[in-house]
């Protein structure tokens, strides 16, 4: 398969990824841009049995870095409280998608490949370029955080 028939195969799945890492359509087509130009740029020397766990993986370290980068630019007003809902009326997607933007990046790549994209622990590891036991210690702090925003009122005896 060349380059223009795999982008073109998936891009509708890239972008729902993007989608779901960014919280944000635009800066998701802008993640997929960069990731595919990144891949065609070295698209002969990547391993064609797994194109799009590279192209996922490169779109996890750019969202990664655009976040670090957010971080240092980006000021809080005080008293600004993340867990406290941004409206009377959330409904639970929205609540979702609040609580997974209080993810790390690399959290937040494990939440989104485990229940989004249905991706197994081995192929979340191969993805990110980490161990299976770094994947579950990832996800295991991620849902922690996620059910102590999504139900404040439960306590966690962990």
């Amino acid at each position: 398969m060349d380059f223009e028939e795999f982008a073109a195969a998936s891009l509708p799945g890239l972008l729902r990824f993007g989608h779901v890492l960014t919280g944000d359509r635009l800066r998701a087509e802008e993640l997929v841009q960069q990731a595919l130009v990144s891949t065609w740029a070295r698209w002969r020397r990547i391993e064609h049995d797994q194109p799009l766990a590279y192209v996922r993986r490169a779109m996890v370290h750019q969202h990664t870095s655009w976040w670090r980068r957010s971080r240092r630019e980006a000021v809080i007003p005080a008293g600004y409280d993340p867990a406290a809902p941004e409206g009377p009326d959330l409904g639970e997607r929205e609540r979702a998608v609040t609580a997974l933007r209080l993810l790390p990046p690399r959290q937040r790549a494990v939440i989104v490949l485990r229940y989004y994209e249905d991706l197994s622990e081995a192929e979340i590891a191969r993805v990110l370029g980490c161990s299976p036991g770094t994947v579950k210690s990832q996800a295991s702090k991620a849902l922690r955080t996620l059910r102590a925003h999504m139900s404040p009122d439960l306590e966690t005896t962990r």
